[in-house]
């Protein structure tokens, strides 16, 4: 038996029908068998929910999603980071919001559709959902700047 042998949560051991894999909860407690949610789950209900609200203009993710982005992947978890602990969940959301909104507001919309979403949907308790506010943007930032005396 290796250390990561002994590593592995109790869950584990105490199911070892169940694959142990990275990033996915185990849920006991029915006599049906086991759900699993991945992490990747929560992290997509968090971003759908986010950009829902107004204000907000696209999640940011790290340099890692930026250099998956740029061969074609994209990643629906990008600028979201679950952690669960037992039934709980800590969602991390790094945002960029649209100029002018105020970002307080905004960060406490965001936290609120977010719980309540993951927590519906789910069935856990979101014990916080943190908003990193990353970049604001102009709302025209995204239309194609003419050059003057060209015609639309």
């Amino acid at each position: 038996m290796t250390n990561e042998d002994n590593a592995k949560p109790a869950e584990a051991a105490a199911r070892p029908d169940l694959p142990d894999v990275a990033g996915e909860h185990l849920e006991e407690g029915t006599d049906l068998g086991a759900i699993q949610i991945h992490n990747n789950v929560i992290a997509i209900i968090a971003r759908l929910s986010a950009l829902k609200v107004p204000g907000v203009v696209e999640m940011s993710g790290s340099i890692v999603d930026g250099i998956a982005g740029m061969i074609g992947k994209k990643s629906l978890d990008r600028g979201i980071r679950v952690d669960l602990d037992d039934n709980t969940v800590t969602v991390e959301l790094h945002v960029v919001l649209e100029y002018g909104v105020r970002i307080p507001q905004v960060a406490w919309q965001l936290q609120n559709e977010v719980r309540q979403a993951v927590g519906q949907m789910t069935g856990k308790n979101v014990r916080a959902v943190n908003v990193v506010v990353q970049s604001v943007r102009l709302p025209d930032e995204n239309k194609p700047v003419l050059k003057e005396g060209c015609a639309p």
